[in-house]
């Protein structure tokens, strides 16, 4: 319960694979074949997998253009030259919980160092209409007891997240030393100083003995190549660098504009019902369509929130984190199944998942066809699952039209607009709502190691970590978000174990009078056997439509992913780890 009153929403009622009633196999079969049969298709259209997208360059860097902040030319400053003790590359949630947990501990000297004007990350960057967490804001939103907060909303809103951020960078004073507008270019070891020289893209010249890599697992806009868009005469830009000046604050500018949308993401999920009020006419581009749930959003019962005691927030999150697996009866019916049949019963439940969003569909458009373009085809976590209540009511609307490329995608764009199927759609203004580069390490920076190694050219033969945070020979480097971590739908609790993990880290090599920790190669290779060991639990690349969840569909070797064994055993694993540091871990003086 949330606030005493209702249950929460489908993301606590996901598909388990436990105590379902059970329709014949051949229903299950002729579904999983259909699914079969839709992934097949999107790969026939889109066989380049990732290289279908294009990020900055030269012609498209407009859109990665910060809105939000004043222009450098009216912010200059003089390049820094100075050393800290602890440096994070990245100023979202990752540094700001992390960096809570060094306060703690002791670390006074801690700088951030961020390519926005402020901290925040993706709610910094994300401030398009509607933008909102997907998961219930008590568990999302960090730090409520320590910032003794709690959230006015059952899903916290862009505004309220971000003002979160602000306030937790106030109260462990983590302005003071904190770089916005900057971009970190290059990590460098210098071996005989035992520190890492950070360059960037201001001229700066910084050491640091610990450096934190935060940039996010969502951080670096992408853009569709799509033939002929820089031809477009309309207005356009990225949902991730919303233009307010153009559309207003309230999408009042709109009223008499013929909007268009390409993606039907998560962004796009939540900002579409608020375009499809405000433009004379939206048009949406849809390649692959979301799975919507409810979302059934209300303010926080302050009876409810009165009742909660010191410790509340981390109790509700290790219940949720420990699952229906922790209850014993459940845990017992499980124990009795072999494994072909607990990954039958898991795949059967999945499907009734699914097939209860599509009912959902049946029941709230009214336009046979538009219906059943919505209807995704796939199975539940094959892509981002998204909540919402006004998301598909937006495609009753008469001024809405919904272009179905079925798996096509928007393949060109004229001086009026987009192109499907020898149709030109003339618009006003076109969105990119093309989401964003995923967990990569060193998007705009060159991290080069103890052996002069670039950690891309590390990671060539496979990406190599413990715990994904760790690599071998990147000394008093911490990776936070990256691949080989657990993944964790509420995102903000996986980095808070990190945080914790990495604070520890730190505290542990101070307190002894080391210079450095790095991980022993050993060990390393356990996790990596670990990682391939468990990556065919969830066998998306198999068997799940393209998506960014699984490399667009993309082949990629067996390390080169999540963990997914399960957050609780990545948990568990991790603070093992944490109990015997000094076996796991080189340590110099």
């Amino acid at each position: 319960m949330s606030d005493g009153k209702k249950p929460e929403p489908a993301i606590n009622n996901r598909p388990d694979g436990v105590l379902r009633d059970q329709k014949p196999q051949e229903y299950y079969d002729a579904i999983k074949a259909k699914f079969a049969e839709e992934r097949d298709l999107r790969f026939a259209y889109r066989p380049e997998g990732t290289q279908q997208y294009t990020s900055d360059t030269s012609l498209f860097a407009k859109y990665t253009v910060d809105p939000y902040a004043e222009s450098l030319t009216e912010n200059p400053r003089a390049p820094i030259d100075d050393t800290v003790e602890v440096l994070f590359i990245g100023g979202g949630f990752s540094a700001l919980l992390t960096a809570a947990r060094l306060r703690e501990r002791g670390v006074e000297s801690i700088r951030i160092v961020e390519r926005g004007a402020d901290v925040g990350g993706t709610w910094y960057w994300n401030r398009y209409p509607g933008a909102a967490c997907d998961v219930p804001s008590y568990d999302y939103l960090p730090l409520l007891d320590e910032m003794k907060y709690m959230p006015s909303h059952l899903y916290a809103k862009g505004p309220e997240i971000f003002a979160h951020c602000q306030n937790i960078a106030k109260k462990y004073d983590l302005y003071d030393l904190a770089v916005f507008r900057t971009t970190v270019t290059s990590t460098t070891w210098n071996a005989k100083e035992k520190l890492w020289v950070v360059g960037t893209d201001r001229g700066d010249t910084m050491r640091a003995r610990f450096v934190i890599c935060a940039n996010g697992t969502l951080s670096k806009p992408k853009l569709s190549k799509i033939a002929g868009m820089e031809n477009f005469k309309g207005y356009a830009f990225h949902t991730s660098r919303w233009d307010y000046e153009y559309t207003g604050e309230n999408l009042e500018k709109l009223h008499d504009k013929v909007v268009g949308i390409i993606g039907t993401g998560a962004s796009a999920v939540q900002a579409i019902p608020r375009l499809a009020k405000a433009a004379k006419e939206l048009f949406v581009f849809q390649r692959t369509p979301s799975g919507i749930d409810f979302r059934n959003d209300r303010p926080t019962d302050p009876e409810w929130a009165a009742t909660r005691r010191p410790g509340w927030q981390e109790a509700r999150r290790m219940k949720a984190m420990r699952g229906r697996e922790g209850d014993p009866e459940v845990k017992a019916e499980l124990n009795s199944l072999d494994r072909a049949e607990k990954i039958r019963r898991q795949e059967n439940s999945n499907i009734e998942y699914m097939m209860r969003i599509h009912h959902r569909i049946e029941e709230v458009i009214t336009d046979p066809k538009t219906a059943e373009s919505l209807k995704p085809w796939y199975m539940f976590m094959c892509k981002r699952p998204c909540f919402d209540d006004e998301y598909l009511p937006a495609f009753n609307r008469p001024n809405v039209h919904l272009i179905d490329t079925h798996g096509k995608g928007i393949n060109e764009i004229t001086a009026e607009g987009p192109v499907f199927d020898g149709k030109t759609y003339p618009l006003d203004v076109l969105i990119y709502a093309t989401g964003f580069e995923v967990q990569k390490t060193g998007i705009y920076n060159q991290i080069t190691g103890a052996a002069g190694k670039e950690i891309n050219k590390t990671y060539a033969d496979g990406i190599r970590t413990l715990l994904g945070v760790h690599t071998h020979g990147y000394p008093n480097l911490f990776i936070m978000g990256g691949y080989q971590a657990s993944f964790q739908f509420n995102l903000t609790f996986m980095l808070q174990t990190q945080g914790d993990h990495i604070a520890e880290c730190i505290r542990h090599t101070r307190d002894n009078g080391y210079a450095t920790i790095d991980v022993m190669p050993e060990t390393e290779e356990w996790w990596v056997q670990e990682v391939i060991a468990h990556r065919g639990k969830t066998n998306r690349n198999a068997e799940c439509t393209p998506g960014y969840y699984n490399f667009e569909g993309e082949f990629n070797r067996r390390q080169d992913g999540n963990y997914n064994g399960g957050f609780r055993q990545y948990f568990e694993h991790m603070t093992g780890i944490r109990g015997e540091l000094d076996k796991h871990f080189q340590f110099t003086r």
